[in-house]
C-alpha cells in the first residue's frame, strides 16, 4: 500500500430473566426503592407479629416467614440483615408476652435456620449481580471501542452491530482509528467464531488487541499481526472473520484485506452499479503463514464503501453469494432516498436474528 502511507508504515430497563434465560423477580435497584420495600417489609413483621399475640390460632409465629421470604428475593445484603434484626426483636416480644411453649419454641428454631439458609442466598445473590453489572460493563466497553471517530465534512460512516436474538453479546464487533496524523482512517469488521456469552467474551480481547494494533503496524502488516495473535491463545473454537480496510480521507485511495471474510462492495457513483472487491485470504487463528491479498481503489465522491458479516447475508439456506445479491439489491432501492443512517436502515431492511450481524456503510459526499 504505498500510495496510502506518504512515510514510514442509564437507567438499565429491568429484565424479567437472568443471563441463562430463567424468570426472575425483578428486585429494586435504587436506594430509595430498597428502603421503601425494607420499610414496608418491617411494618408487615410488626404487624404479623402483633396479631400473633392477640390472634396466635389465626396468625401463629410461623406467619413471619412471609416477611422474611419477601426479603431475601427483593432485598440487598445490608437492608436484608436490618429485616433480620427488626424480626429477631418481634420474636423476642410474642415469646415474653404470650410464653414460651415447646410448640412455639420450634416454630423459631425454624425460622432461625429459615434465616441462615436465606442469609446465604441473599449473599450469593449479591456476587451475581456484581458478576451481571461486570458482564454489563464489558459489553458496553465493546460497544464504546466499536465507535467511529470523527470524520471530515465530506465523509461520513455507519458501523451498526446486532446480536444473534437479541442477547447482550455478540462475536460481531467493529475497530475504528484514524492514524497518520488523521489523513488515514483504518476500519476492522471481525466475526469471532461461536455465539452468545463465550464469542462476547472472546470479542471483547480482540477488541482491545486489534484496536492496540490499529496505527502501531502499517496495514500491510496488520492482518499478518491479527492472525499471529490468534495463533497465540490457542483457543479450541478461537478462529475469526476479518476484514481490515485502510483509506485516505484526502484522496480517498484504499486497500482492503479480508481473511474468511465476505468481500467488501463499492458502488461507483457514476454508473451505479455496486462491484465486489475481490481481495481474500485464510480466517485469522488457522495458519501459520498465512497469506492475505488485498484489493486496491479509490472512493470517489458519490461512492460508497460496505464491509460486513456473513451473517447478514448468509443463511443455512441460502448461499451468502447469493444474499450479497440480495444485500445490494436492496442498497440499490435504499440509495434513492439517500445514504443517511444507511447502514441501520439496510440492518432493517435486510435483518436476520438467527446470527449476529455487523455493517460498515462508508459515503464519500
Amino acid at each position: 500500500m504505498a500510495g496510502l502511507l506518504p512515510g514510514a508504515a442509564r437507567q438499565r430497563p429491568v429484565s424479567l430473566t437472568d443471563a441463562g434465560g430463567r424468570y426472575r423477580l425483578p428486585a429494586p435497584r435504587s436506594p430509595e426503592e430498597q428502603t421503601l420495600v425494607a420499610l414496608g417489609l418491617v411494618s408487615l413483621s410488626v404487624g404479623a407479629a402483633a396479631l400473633s399475640i392477640v390472634q396466635e390460632q389465626w396468625v401463629p409465629i410461623a406467619s413471619l416467614a412471609i416477611p422474611l421470604l419477601l426479603g431475601s428475593l427483593l432485598l440487598t445484603f445490608r437492608p436484608f440483615l436490618a429485616l433480620l434484626v427488626v424480626q429477631a426483636g418481634c420474636l423476642g416480644a410474642v415469646l415474653w408476652l404470650i410464653g414460651a411453649t415447646p410448640l412455639r419454641l420450634s416454630a423459631v428454631v425454624v425460622l432461625a435456620l429459615s434465616a441462615v439458609i436465606m442469609i446465604v442466598a441473599v449473599g450469593r445473590n449479591r456476587l451475581g449481580s456484581m458478576g451481571e453489572s461486570m458482564l454489563i460493563d464489558l459489553r458496553d466497553r465493546l460497544r464504546s471501542q466499536s465507535v467511529l471517530p470523527a470524520l471530515p465534512g465530506n465523509w461520513s460512516a455507519q458501523a451498526v452491530m446486532r446480536s444473534a436474538g437479541g442477547a447482550q453479546f455478540a462475536g460481531d464487533f467493529v475497530v475504528a482509528a484514524k492514524t497518520d496524523d488523521g489523513h488515514l482512517l483504518e476500519v476492522v469488521v471481525v466475526d469471532v467464531s461461536g455465539k452468545g456469552l463465550a464469542a462476547g467474551t472472546r470479542a471483547l480481547l480482540l477488541s482491545g488487541a486489534f484496536g492496540g494494533l490499529l496505527g502501531a503496524l502499517s496495514p500491510e502488516g496488520f492482518m499478518r499481526a491479527a492472525n499471529s495473535y490468534l495463533l497465540r491463545q490457542d483457543w479450541t473454537e478461537g478462529f475469526a472473520t476479518a476484514a481490515h480496510l485502510a483509506i485516505r480521507l484526502d484522496t480517498g485511495a484504499y486497500q482492503l484485506h479480508t481473511a474468511g471474510h465476505p468481500p467488501g462492495v463499492q458502488l461507483h457513483s457514476g454508473s451505479g452499479r455496486w462491484q465486489v472487491l475481490g481481495s481474500y485470504g485464510p480466517a485469522l487463528g488457522l495458519l501459520e503463514d498465512a497469506d492475505f491479498q488485498p484489493v486496491n481503489g479509490t472512493v470517489l465522491p458519490g461512492d460508497a464503501l460496505m464491509i460486513f458479516t456473513d451473517g447478514l447475508v448468509e443463511t443455512p439456506e441460502r448461499d451468502f453469494t447469493l444474499g450479497i445479491d440480495k444485500l445490494l439489491g436492496e442498497a440499490e432501492s435504499m440509495a434513492r432516498q439517500g445514504f443517511e443512517d444507511s447502514a441501520r436502515r439496510l440492518l432493517d431492511r435486510f435483518d436476520s436474528s438467527a446470527d449476529d450481524r455487523a455493517l460498515l456503510f462508508l459515503h464519500r459526499r
